[in-house]
């Protein structure tokens, strides 16, 4: 059986798997919900000083979409999109010392750890709620940087997201590690372009990992009534979004080289394992988990487990970061690599019923002959396209231009005598 689990910001971990900052984990009954049903670690809801953000919690509002843009009713499906506007707990706090170290006695007795996310108005009031968690026990702390936040952060920072601006996040990052002697993780946000130099900005300043990364802002519309879902702009989220938070993940592991949590965008086990590939070494789950119920937990901790046994990988630390290893060809490289050539196994074709790869090739490679598709090998850049789109995998690949070339021939050859037998 595959060993679980990791090390992570100094931490040791059961498994991979964390519940995110979200509603899962406001209060104690869900937090130890989770933890019962095999969470490696739990993330609080923000615990914040800003008046208004604690409000908005109280005003949460979530519209879940289909891929056609409308309100999902029933059963959820993959493809979700999550969006939603909600805010930090809603009590002081102050209320949230004698929860964090019930529960981080909880955690601590199961094999589980509680992570304290917190955010404040003030670099004063990101000290004094970092130094409360860590007097409660929290062996960790995630500072959410992603929030728009009032005032404190330096000249021209008001209502920035802390983690949009290098400079700014490595000085409250700085702050925070020096007032508490436990793990800092800055969870970073999507709204930039300059996120792998943000994350190597909060490192260089302290921080022991960065997680990658909070929601989008969008806006979403309701065609039906013209109006916007839940009122305006709001976060958005959802399995869609992994492949962007993936490259982010990528980026960074590759420029930064440091302890990553994957954030936005996880589904189910597969997604976990695609996470890991690309360079992080813990995954958060939250919008799922919100939609399905916290039992769906098992499903991806199972799941993980089960591919790793399954392809004989011995531990989480044998799929780290293999895929963004393999993704370090240069350009120089890239137009180096051999080219490559489509094959087409003609008794698979289904042409004429079939003439997807014809429509969809756009170098004039695939071609429509009076009885099969013609392939021109000439002219084919091997972007396989084609071979994606094959419904019947009558296509392959070849380096070998002259089989490509004499496999056309002799089908061509068979074809034409066939023919002249029929006739005869």
């Amino acid at each position: 059986m595959a060993d679980m689990s990791i090390e992570f910001s100094g931490i040791t971990l059961k498994n991979p798997i964390i519940v995110a900052s979200a509603e899962p984990s406001n209060s104690v009954e869900n937090i130890k919900q989770c933890i019962d049903y095999g969470a490696g670690a739990v993330i609080t809801k923000t615990i914040g000083d800003i008046p208004g953000m604690q409000q908005l919690t109280k005003n949460s509002k979530y519209a879940i979409l289909n891929d056609q843009g409308r309100i999902i009713k029933g059963k959820v499906p993959r493809s979700f999109v999550f969006y939603s506007r909600s805010g930090y707990i809603s009590e002081p706090a102050s209320d949230w010392i004698s929860i964090l170290k019930e529960t981080q006695e909880y955690a601590a007795a199961n094999g589980s750890a509680i992570i304290a996310n917190i955010a404040s108005g003030t670099l004063q009031g990101w000290i004094e709620l970092a130094q409360m968690c860590e007097d409660c026990g929290a062996p960790m702390l995630e500072v959410n940087f992603q929030c728009p936040h009032p005032a404190g952060m330096g000249e021209g920072a008001d209502g920035i997201w802390i983690a949009q601006d290098p400079g700014v996040t490595a000085k409250v990052t700085r702050a925070i590690v020096d007032a508490v002697n436990i793990p800092v993780m800055v969870k970073l946000t999507p709204e930039t372009n300059r996120l792998a130099e943000v994350a190597k900005a909060a490192m260089d300043a302290g921080a022991a990992s960065v997680a990658v990364n909070s929601r989008f802002v969008g806006f979403a519309v309701d065609i039906e009534t013209a109006e916007p879902y839940i009122d305006g702009p709001a976060g958005v989220g959802g399995p869609w979004a992994k492949y962007i938070t993936q490259r982010w993940v990528n980026e960074i592991y590759q420029k930064v080289g440091c302890h990553i949590s994957g954030s936005n965008g996880i589904f189910d086990w597969r997604d976990a394992i695609e996470f890991i590939m690309s360079g992080a070494r813990s995954m958060q789950v939250g919008s799922v988990l919100m939609l399905k119920g916290i039992e769906w937990l098992p499903k991806v901790i199972n799941g993980m487990e089960k591919f790793l046994d399954d392809h004989g990988y011995p531990d989480i630390a044998s799929i780290h970061g293999i895929a963004s290893k393999k993704a370090l060809m240069t350009a120089p490289e890239l137009f180096a690599v051999d080219p490559v050539y489509t094959l087409i196994d003609h008794d698979k074709c289904k042409f004429p019923k079939c003439n997807i790869c014809t429509r969809m090739c756009f170098y004039d490679s695939l071609k429509e002959g009076q009885e099969y598709i013609q392939t021109a090998p000439d002219t084919c850049i091997g972007c396989e396209l084609c071979l994606n789109v094959c419904p019947f995998d009558a296509i392959t690949m070849t380096t070998d231009k002259e089989l490509a070339l004499r496999s056309q021939e002799m089908f061509a050859e068979e074809t034409s005598e066939a023919t002249i037998q029929a006739v005869q």
